[in-house]
């Protein structure tokens, strides 16, 4: 058996054809991209607001305008939104169809690194690259999470795709102008998706410097990929204004204006939070990009020797990834996942020379010692839980928002490092490589598996919502004041919300005017931060906690202190932990 994996592993189909190459890669993809679906709601900080919205879509039938709750959300374009909520409508259960467009996005993704190694160098050189993607922690990460990243990332890798099999197998038409088009679908799921254009840049100069081997597209054939690009626009931006125009509401103009100015070049240029240095993505680069990083010092060799013998299939994707981390880099607004949808192809560059790489020791024993922390780390962590004080326990349930699962945690932890050490075992130092992966694996499956069931109630607001639900009977009505996606989307009943964008002073003062309309039925689930000090917590209790968040459900008689005014902490200005989801 353990030869048969090496074998499939190395991209040679000899033997065992049900393990080839193909297959193994496609099973341990779905294993660590797939594991813990359905078994987990949306988490914060972006899950239940695009899961709010698709789910408004379905139930109000209003595809045009996201919604978050009754306001507009026009911080994203709706491609991501419009999907979750096709996948909604089709299965009816929203814990399946909030994930799939992320488990979608990343296996397409692979698959098209995987298809164009093996079209540009071998079918061994797809292999490797796809193997290198599937494990980059980054990649993995933000697959298992549904936020926009992944289907951008999806989108652009297949522009990028179209446009080189144009360049480099070209030239070819029907791929330039998918290219284009990938690159629009990019700009309507996150405004990004023309940094797929900068391939263009080092394709022009490389033409420019005679290099042979690429592709041009003259005349007017060109103008075939401007006008793919603008399809996928138009067909979201041309309905929407005229609805906007047709209407005359001031807030539908507000939400185009926003949606185009705003969101993107205003975004860019003057971006107004998550500030970072200039040399922010490097750190990225080094920790969320293991353990594929650690090949980086084999590769500057034969990368080198590629450059100087012209090879564009080289030049073009890594001078491609360089652009896109100068792009986003020149912007002093960043975050770490900017910069995901150049990670596919980078390991496209790595893919030809991997397996060279990996017969050396050192990127053996690399792999080996980051597999080694790591089973250290989690059998640390997961014994001080398990075995330590309970003081220890009860601080990391508080840090994490888990009540009473300290112990469980610990047991998962423990688990999954003697999995870890099982494969360190086997493999040992001499297939460090296949210890690593072999690792991460059993860490990503166990954490979905297990984690998941552990961490959701207190993660999702679950488990606050159905408390609150039991609290207050089948047949009474609940207001929010201080809201989070979350608790609206988690809620067992109709509720009533007065603005997430409204102040805390705002959505406090409607509140209790809806609450004293029927005092006897109608309760009030506040943030225990926006409570005002007149306040009387007697009148209500404490709900429990959700996302390291205390709530309070009040009746009506808790405001009768509050006559002279109230006084709402943070009532001037944003919500003190909002997030826009980047």
């Amino acid at each position: 058996m353990p030869a048969m994996i090496r074998t499939a592993l190395a991209g040679d189909p000899r033997r065992a054809p049900w393990l080839n190459a193909s297959s193994l890669f496609w099973i341990a993809a779905l294993l660590v991209l797939g594991a813990g679906l359905g078994l987990r709601d949306p988490w914060p900080a972006d899950e239940p607001r695009f899961a709010l919205v698709a789910k408004h879509m379905v139930e109000s039938g209003d595809w045009l305008f996201p919604h978050r709750g009754g306001e507009l959300y026009p911080d994203k374009p709706p491609l991501f939104m419009w999907l979750q909520a096709v996948f909604y409508a089709l299965s009816g259960n929203l814990r399946l169809a909030f994930l799939l467009p992320s488990l979608l996005a990343a296996l397409g993704t692979l698959w098209l690194v995987r298809d164009l190694g093996r079209r540009l160098w071998s079918e061994q050189a797809g292999a490797y690259a796809a193997w290198a993607l599937l494990f980059a922690l980054q990649f993995t990460w933000q697959a298992k999470r549904a936020q926009i990243d992944p289907t951008v990332t999806f989108f652009i890798t297949l522009s990028v795709y179209a446009l080189l099999r144009h360049l480099l197998q070209g030239p070819d038409a029907r791929w330039w102008m998918l290219g284009w088009f990938a690159a629009g679908l990019g700009v309507i799921s996150k405004g990004v998706g023309v940094v797929a254009l900068l391939v263009l840049l080092p394709a022009a100069w490389a033409r420019w410097r005679g290099w042979d081997g690429i592709a041009a597209m003259r005349g007017p054939r060109f103008w075939l990929g401007p006008l793919a690009l603008l399809l996928p626009l138009a067909a979201w931006l041309l309905p929407m204004l005229m609805a906007v125009h047709a209407s005359g509401d001031p807030a539908l103009q507000a939400y185009a204006d926003n949606i185009l100015f705003r969101q993107t070049a205003k975004r860019y240029v003057d971006p107004w939070h998550h500030h970072q240095p200039f040399w922010y993505f490097g750190k990225v680069i080094l920790s969320q990009w293991l353990p594929t990083v650690l090949a980086l010092p084999w590769m500057l060799r034969p990368w080198c020797t590629a450059l100087r013998a012209r090879d564009p299939r080289i030049l073009l994707p890594l001078a491609w990834v360089l652009l896109v981390v100068l792009f986003f880099s020149l912007s002093s607004g960043k975050r770490e996942v900017y910069i995901l949808p150049a990670l596919p192809m980078l390991c496209l560059a790595m893919g030809p020379y991997l397996a060279g790489v990996l017969e050396r020791p050192w990127p053996r024993r690399l792999g080996f010692g980051f597999a080694l922390l790591l089973v250290l780390a989690f059998a640390a962590v997961g014994a001080a839980l398990a075995f330590s004080e309970p003081a220890f326990e009860q601080k990391f349930e508080a840090a994490r928002g888990v009540a009473h699962g300290g112990d469980a945690v610990g047991w998962l932890m423990l688990a999954i490092a003697s999995f870890g050490g099982a494969a360190l075992a086997w493999w040992r130092v001499a297939r460090g490589e296949l210890a690593l992966a072999w690792t991460l694996a059993g860490l990503w499956v166990g954490v979905s598996l297990f984690g998941y069931p552990l961490f959701n109630d207190a993660s999702s607001a679950r488990g606050l919502m159905r408390t609150v639900g039991e609290a207050i009977g089948a047949d009474a009505e609940l207001g929010l004041v201080a809201w989070k996606e979350q608790n609206l989307l988690m809620a067992d009943r109709e509720v009533v919300e007065f603005g997430f964008l409204q102040s805390r002073q705002v959505q406090l003062e409607r509140a209790i005017a809806w609450q004293a309309q029927a005092p006897d039925t109608r309760w009030l689930l506040v943030r225990e931060s926006a409570l005002p000090e007149c306040a009387d917590r007697s009148h209500g209790r404490l709900a429990g906690s959700a996302n390291r968040r205390n709530w309070w459900l009040l009746r009506a008689g808790a405001w009768g202190g509050c006559a002279g005014g109230l006084s709402v902490p943070g009532a001037g200005g944003e919500d003190e932990d909002a997030d826009d989801g980047g």
